[in-house]
């Protein structure tokens, strides 16, 4: 009886049993985080308010304008990072336990497969090709590979199916011992397809949903559905001047806010043209304009007063214009601490 194919058969399934292991564990650990980190364990709010707390505590200006201008972006790298520091943070003591768990778990599924391709072919009086074919049928759910990638197995003169099973139960320890053995903390996403990385997984789950921006001042909509109908809008709107809106003719950044400028009798030039709209009308400029429901009233979220406070000199840089003249941050705004901006996002988020 010619063996060699059958006794390197576990190893031809090393592959594809280190995929599942690691997309199952990348799985596992996607539904832990959800529930024991707290920036991830709610919604996209409280995911934002998370993001707007972490900016203020950097005070990164780069990163701020990452957020206001590429916000699906910016989500995307914090549920990164806090994916990544929670691996180095827990490795020990839960991602490397499922790991062994999830070996454990499979290492038994595999060899329950053996025995009952064992039973099928001889009851129906098979061959090693059928053996071959009932063994991926019972783990087309957790392993993703054909009987083409067993090459060699299937020309071999095996009459004793046993032997499959025997060898596998001799062999397969060794493989998942290897998978283990090769384990860590770059390990883990480096060998993990893109699409099944924990942080991936959660950035789905959190950034599936609406994404258009305020044209005046950038906010995004906070709509759970992408392409959803209706119109567009948000809780709060920011300072207009932290998109570059500038006062016509002028290189003065405007500290006007959405809401209470549609409460105004003043105009606005849409997308530089020379041509103005009434605020009050804001929709008739079409477009983007048209798409999103702005509430006249007085709601104002004192954080963004104090980022425009905070990081004036930045911003006037960024946009090459200033807060002066008619765009001169009033005095109020000033008093607004980062403690007291940071609170503002618990009291009003």
């Amino acid at each position: 009886m010619n063996s060699s194919g059958i006794w390197f058969f576990p190893s031809k399934l090393k592959e594809p049993i280190e995929q599942s292991v690691y997309k199952q564990t990348a799985r596992d650990l996607a539904d832990e985080i959800r529930i024991n980190c707290e920036s991830l364990n709610g919604n996209r709010s409280k995911l934002e308010k998370y993001i707007l707390k972490t900016l203020a505590e950097e005070n990164d200006f780069d990163k701020y304008m990452n957020y206001i201008h590429n916000p699906k972006d910016h989500f995307k790298s914090f549920i990164r990072d806090e994916v990544s520091r929670y691996i180095t943070d827990k490795f020990s003591v839960s991602v490397s336990p499922k790991m062994k768990e999830n070996i454990k778990l499979l290492q038994q599924k595999i060899m329950k497969a053996a025995h009952e391709s064992t039973e099928g072919a001889q009851v129906n009086n098979g061959n090693v090709g059928l053996w071959l074919k009932i063994f991926s049928q019972q783990l087309s759910d957790v392993l993703i590979f054909s009987e083409k990638d067993l090459s060699g197995v299937n020309h071999d003169d095996v009459d004793d199916f046993s032997l499959l099973q025997d060898v596998i139960r001799d062999r397969l320890p060794v493989v998942m011992s290897e998978i283990s053995l090769r384990f860590n903390t770059k390990a883990f996403p480096k060998n993990l397809d893109y699409k099944f990385r924990p942080d991936e997984l959660l950035s789905d789950h959190f950034c599936q949903c609406c994404w258009i921006q305020c044209p005046f001042c950038k906010a995004t909509c906070t709509n759970t559905i992408e392409n959803h109908d209706g119109d567009h809008s948000v809780p709060f709107h920011r300072v207009i001047g932290l998109n570059g809106m500038h006062y016509k003719n002028t290189t003065n950044l405007s500290t006007s806010i959405c809401t209470s400028a549609v409460a105004s009798n003043r105009s606005f030039y849409p997308n530089a043209s020379d041509d103005n709209v009434l605020w009050q009308q804001y929709r008739t400029a079409g477009g983007d304009y048209a798409d999103w429901s702005i509430t006249s009233d007085l709601s104002e979220l004192p954080y963004w007063k104090w980022f425009v406070c905070r990081f004036k000199k930045d911003l006037e840089k960024y946009y090459n214009k200033t807060f002066e003249g008619k765009g001169k941050i009033p005095d109020e705004w000033r008093k607004c601490s980062k403690q007291d901006a940071i609170e503002s996002l618990d009291q009003y988020i």
